[in-house]
């Protein structure tokens, strides 16, 4: 899947998630997953930074 199939899914899948939940269900899914991302990215960044400190000691 290249990048622009990639947001046209997610696009796709919050059209899908927004047309089933009320508004507050919606707010509260919309925080939900911005703090996944968030936290996701806070890992990703936390074990690039563990993998560069094994590679560099080696």
């Amino acid at each position: 899947m290249n990048a622009c199939e990639l947001t046209a899914a997610i696009t796709a899948a919050a059209n899908l998630l927004a047309n089933e939940l009320t508004d507050d269900e919606l707010a509260v899914t919309a925080a939900i997953f911005a703090q996944l991302g968030d936290t996701l990215a806070t890992i990703a960044t936390q074990r690039s930074l563990c993998n560069n400190k094994i590679i560099d000691k080696n």
